[in-house]
């Protein structure tokens, strides 16, 4: 049995899962003031995220993106649920651009410098997107595999079968 993965999904999944990880170690430990900082910019665009502690949600925040960006590296995790888990994560980097006051040159999805860095993002949702659409689309079924690896196996059975008859 392979792999649930592809080799041309290899480069985008190491690309953005070391990214994610990456940034995922570097919010552990963050300080009080670094911590209220973060979650007061996620607060401002997803009002529900107020009531948490500021050392609370960089925990948590931490965690998902360890938690995506490991299912990004890890082989054996289908490239569709990584892809979800990307996309999912991406596009709520993405609301906070597109909703967030001064990140956006007005009129224009265009970013200020202070949109830069989330706006930037906007990679990890197209790569997110692709995965997601490799792993379901682009995929035969796996009881369609399956069956076809029985029914060549049969057919290699019965033309040696025949070849046995002839002879």
């Amino acid at each position: 049995m392979g792999l649930p993965i592809t080799l041309s999904e290899i480069a985008p999944r190491i690309s953005a899962g070391a990214f994610i990880v990456n940034s995922g170690l570097g919010k552990r430990g963050a300080d009080e003031e670094t911590a209220a900082g973060m979650q007061g910019f996620a607060a401002g665009t997803y009002p529900f995220l107020g009531s948490m502690a500021p050392q609370q949600f960089t925990n948590m925040l931490s965690t998902a993106e360890i938690a995506v960006g490991a299912a990004l590296l890890t082989p054996f995790v289908p490239t569709a649920v990584a892809g979800a888990a990307l996309t999912a994560f991406s596009g709520g980097l993405l609301g906070l651009y597109l909703k967030t006051p001064g990140m956006r040159k007005p009129g224009s999805l265009a970013p200020t410098e202070q949109g830069l860095s989330i706006a930037k993002d906007s990679w990890l949702l197209g790569i997110g997107i692709g995965l997601l659409v490799r792993g379901t689309i682009d995929r035969q079924p796996r009881q369609v595999r399956k069956a076809a690896k029985v029914l060549d196996k049969a057919n290699k059975k019965a033309a040696k079968a025949r070849k046995r008859l002839s002879a």
